[in-house]
């Protein structure tokens, strides 16, 4: 995807992109990514639609089946995608849920695999707020992977044992370990990941205080593995979840990172159309 860039997987095709929730990344990474494939995108924000207001979901997924030739949608609820997808005849992708950010995790994926060459075994630990999306995407992407995951996060920031029991399944499937920690504790780790402390829609107010021990500074990043990676899905706020030093400094891959999503969404859109999902 990366070699050849400009191909007609999407030729003739259409691809709503709906927004409930602002966004960089996704909206670029997806625009632009239907073009290269030879698509039209279709952006929409939520606020100028009767998506969720006076038509159901069920109701927008059976109309815009019509239309177009897949639906991206970056909302709030996951129950959301699956009222859509309950009448749509085309894909629903998850561009981002209050439980999930599935396509990060693809573009993650992606950038360990170009790093260091391989990812079954490979040792993961992510810091700070687990209980968001990015946690819950971690535990359940990396498992699949063969990836070992840590969660580390204080009492009051570790992920739902919901998510943790639906990852440990596909740990147990691939021979990764998962463990929740409540210690910021990297020794030996090939890859440290953090996110913005105070998740998109969630109360800008809220005490992060207990997350100040998991900040990924520089000397954290030295108990890792001498070739540790540091990751980040952006936006980011240095001084908080992560030092300047960190996240500008050599170990870090966040804008190539930030790069893979575009070329692991184009992927994925290519698979979708080429296997008539």
């Amino acid at each position: 995807m990366k070699k050849n860039p400009i191909r007609k997987s999407l030729e003739n095709r259409s691809v709503a992109i709906l927004f409930d929730k602002t966004s960089t990344r996704t909206r670029f990474s997806f625009d632009v990514g239907v073009y290269q494939l030879g698509g039209h995108p279709i952006v929409v924000d939520s606020g100028k639609s009767q998506m969720g207001k006076k038509e159901s979901y069920q109701d927008t997924g059976a109309v815009l089946s019509r239309f177009v030739d897949a639906v991206v949608w970056r909302t709030g609820a996951h129950q959301n995608l699956h009222d859509m997808a309950e009448t749509a005849t085309v894909p629903i992708v998850n561009a981002l849920c209050d439980d999930f950010h599935p396509c990060q995790i693809l573009a993650d994926l992606l950038t360990i695999k170009e790093k260091k060459g391989e990812l079954k075994g490979l040792k993961a630990v992510y810091l700070g707020d687990g209980a968001n999306n990015m946690a819950n995407s971690y535990m359940l992407g990396f498992a699949t992977a063969g990836v070992d995951i840590t969660i580390a996060a204080p009492e009051g920031f570790q992920p739902e044992q919901r998510f943790v029991d639906r990852a440990q399944a596909r740990a147990d499937e691939t021979g990764a370990t998962l463990k929740v920690i409540g210690t910021p504790d990297v020794a030996g780790a090939d890859i440290v990941i953090t996110d913005t402390w105070v998740s998109m829609g969630m109360d800008a107010d809220r005490d992060t205080s207990a997350l100040t021990p998991f900040q990924v500074d520089e000397a954290l990043m030295a108990t890792a593995d001498k070739d540790a990676i540091f990751m980040h899905c952006l936006p980011a706020y240095r001084g908080f979840e992560v030092s300047a030093g960190v996240i500008d400094g050599p170990q870090s891959v966040v804008f190539d990172e930030a790069e893979n999503r575009l070329h692991a969404q184009k992927a994925l859109l290519e698979w979708l159309s080429l296997n008539n999902r």
